[in-house]
């Protein structure tokens, strides 16, 4: 695969990523956490299928292979670390959610 389209596919999975864990951020404040849960699950997916070309270039170099270090891999490894801040973003913004509500409730 070449970097070009290694690079795409952190792209696109990473993109993914981060898209399901805005829409499961929304989901938590509409009170759907089941639904919020279940998007933050395909994010998970996502992120792996993101996350595994970038591993098989990390375990080449340890290898000793080269990869042409272009701005489109660059801007892949950018999208992926952001994709993986919102993430860790959207678990806690849905916890504190899930909280607010019980406490709601309880009132």
């Amino acid at each position: 695969m070449s970097v070009e389209e290694i690079s795409f596919e952190i792209i696109l999975h990473g993109g993914n990523a981060r898209t399901l864990s805005t829409e499961a951020i929304q989901e938590a404040k509409s009170g759907n956490f089941d639904l919020a849960e279940q998007k933050l699950k395909e994010a998970n997916e996502e992120m792996t299928k993101a996350h595994r070309p970038q591993t098989d270039l990390i375990q080449g170099e340890m290898r000793g292979e080269t990869t042409e270090i272009r701005l489109l891999l660059i801007h892949a490894q950018d999208h992926l670390m952001n994709a993986m801040t919102v993430f860790d973003l959207a678990q806690e913004l849905i916890d504190i959610h899930k909280k607010i509500s019980l406490k709601e409730t309880n009132h």
